[in-house]
């Protein structure tokens, strides 16, 4: 197999052939880190990286399969995990110049469950500073651009994972999403991302303790995000919050045929872009073609319910980081000054109103998911910004009007608000300049099948997303 086919492979493929003992573990690492040491000049993915280590510890996995004794799920995978959750003994940078010497002394259950099931963790993938941005820069590692044109960002704040995997340098990634940090590069750099419900998978603390905040995984099909995000998952001791039972999701599903999906255009209150708009009608007659009924719905929301996601982010993320502004204000990026200002502008009866709001937006969400299988709708309300993009100097105009620069050209907030619902995030097509385009599979409250199971169905309509070098970007 040609060393490009490796490097795109699927997880759940790769790891078929492990056990059949028709591929090592180590061709496909030798595979993907010279495609790595290629493009990681043009793309900036990676952070940390552990190359030398990971062929040891593919030769290690190698040897299992040939013994027939694989460590677990994901042996001999390589995973990028990205630059802000921890590896006891190894750096964890979250982006930023005054903590990229900082060294944990342990591994967060996610790394470790990853690590225990034989994934084996090459790099560290970019992220803005302390994840606080819809796109991938910093001081500290420079700019991480979209594999599908580089002027353009892969999305943020997990857009190393995203771009590593839309350019065929890992075989599967993690991500966190607190306002879209999956979901927004997943569309950006045409790949797959999952945010489980609240609780479903263990955080570090004190974001464990908030309903925003969420970790899962990254992928280039449903499959492979289903097989580590059942690594990923379950009850951990440490974390009050995670939920029991372990939920371990199917890998085969039924057809969706007879299924009511609900959709939305622009959840109320968006400007969407009309490439955006054309690539989800073009999704939603995927679903018509599987024997799904499509219904446009009215969610009733409007500009307040982003309004109370950004006094939700600013009192929470920009809480903790307005300690640090006295001390280190000066080496922080714009937008994590700007987010920390906000953080001591920020009062308890603003939290309030955001937990009014998700009670509101809820209201219409729930009676509108009892009547349908899922809402689908856009991702992102426009491809993407440009790579630089910096939205405390930088503006955004969507249909010629003015958005927020900050989160205002994406639509995933809302469902942050909303955090108990599962949602897929998967490519809806391509815009002009090349960028990927999603949509957003929203499930109900806990019912993360679903959502798998209508991914599923689209995926297979569409015969993938990444088997054939024209269906890749031309790096």
């Amino acid at each position: 197999m040609p060393d490009l086919e490796l490097c795109y492979l699927s997880a759940v493929e790769a790891v078929r052939r492990f056990t059949a003992k028709t591929l090592s573990p180590v061709e496909v690492m030798e595979a993907v880190l010279a495609r790595a040491e290629a493009v990681q000049p043009t793309i900036n993915a990676f952070t940390f990286t552990y190359f030398d280590e990971a062929m040891e510890a593919a030769r290690a996995a190698e040897a299992r399969y040939a013994k027939g004794a694989p460590l677990g799920p994901l042996d001999g995978l390589p995973v990028a995990i990205k630059d802000e959750s921890f590896i006891a003994g190894k750096p964890t940078s979250f982006g930023s110049v005054f903590m990229k010497d900082y060294v944990p002394d342990h591994t967060s259950a996610i790394n470790q469950r990853i690590i225990e099931a034989g994934g084996i963790v090459h790099a560290r993938s970019a992220t803005p500073e302390f994840s606080c941005a819809a796109y991938t820069w910093s001081r500290l590692w420079g700019v991480t651009r979209n594999p599908w044109n580089p002027d353009f960002t892969p999305g943020g704040s997990s857009g190393g994972s995203a771009a590593a995997l839309a350019a065929g340098i890992t075989t599967i990634a993690t991500g966190s999403d607190i306002g879209g940090s999956i979901r927004i590069p997943a569309s950006c750099s045409g790949v797959v991302g999952f945010k489980p419900p609240y609780g479903r998978n263990p955080d570090e603390p004190p974001f464990n303790l908030d309903p925003y905040c969420h970790t899962g995984p990254l992928a280039r099909t449903v499959s492979d995000s289903i097989l580590l995000q059942n690594v990923m998952c379950g009850p951990y001791e440490k974390d009050i919050a995670t939920l029991r039972p372990k939920l371990t999701l199917p890998s085969d599903y039924d057809s969706i045929a007879g299924w009511k999906i609900a959709y939305s255009r622009d959840l109320g209150f968006f400007e969407v872009d009309p490439e955006v708009e054309r690539n989800t009608q073009a999704a939603l007659d995927v679903f018509r073609s599987l024997g799904a009924t499509v219904e446009e719905v009215d969610l009733d929301w409007g500009h307040w319910a982003f309004d109370a996601a950004m006094s939700h982010l600013s009192f929470t993320a920009g809480g903790e980081l307005a300690a640090l502004l006295d001390e280190h204000g000066d080496e922080m990026c714009n937008y994590t000054r700007h987010l920390a200002e906000l953080g001591r502008q920020t009062h308890g009866p603003d939290f309030v109103t955001t937990m009014t709001a998700a009670a509101r937006m809820y209201d219409s969400l729930g009676p509108i998911l009892e009547s349908h299988d899922v809402l689908i709708c856009p991702t992102n309300a426009i491809p993407a910004v440009a790579a630089d993009f910096d939205y405390v100097t930088d503006s955004v105009e969507v249909n010629g009007k003015a958005v927020d620069a900050a989160l205002g050209w994406v639509m995933t907030t809302p469902f942050n608000t909303l955090s108990r619902c599962p949602v897929l995030a998967v490519p809806s097509g391509r815009a002009a300049n090349g960028v990927p385009t999603g949509i957003q599979i929203v499930g109900r409250t806990y019912c993360d099948e679903d959502v798998m199971r209508a991914g599923m169905a689209y995926e297979a309509a569409l015969g993938g997303w990444y088997g054939s070098p024209d269906m890749r970007p031309a790096l």
